[in-house]
């Protein structure tokens, strides 16, 4: 692979769900599930990454924390490495969510999401997750 463009998936924990979103109609990812999150752009930090792509996408505010692992995927001929974080919300309500990218989102368990929809390059983080929750995902956010 040539050299790696980084990306970042910010999954956030609820109760043992995880918080995933369905991508509106439209390019190559329209109407799949992932987990939110984007490129990280020159002189940026996976972290502010991280909250850029949450308040522009569902005007949320978030804090990542613990990395989780990550995954290699190619995109129109470009490499990319796709590094997933914990994230926690800056409050406890999702009432102010708005989705700019995404036809709606949800909390599923692990196993419902590997039967979803979902972006390859998101579904390539599962086994790195699975490894960092084992089996029971009881992180409270």
């Amino acid at each position: 692979m040539s050299r790696l463009k980084r990306s970042v998936a910010g999954i956030a924990v609820d109760r043992g769900l995880l918080f995933i979103a369905r991508r509106k109609p439209g390019g190559d990812l329209g109407g799949k599930w992932e987990f939110p999150g984007g490129k990280v752009e020159q002189g940026e930090s996976d972290e502010a990454a991280l909250r850029r792509e949450y308040l522009e996408e569902f005007s949320l505010e978030v804090t990542a924390g613990a990395f989780l692992g990550n995954s290699t995927f190619s995109h129109h001929g470009k490499d990319f490495l796709l590094c997933a974080y914990l994230v926690h919300f800056a409050d406890n309500t999702l009432g102010g969510i708005r989705l700019a990218e995404h036809t709606q989102w949800r909390w599923a368990a692990l196993d419902e999401i590997e039967a979803l929809d979902f972006a390859g390059s998101d579904r390539a983080l599962i086994p790195a997750l699975k490894a960092y929750f084992g089996s029971q995902i009881d992180v409270n956010n």
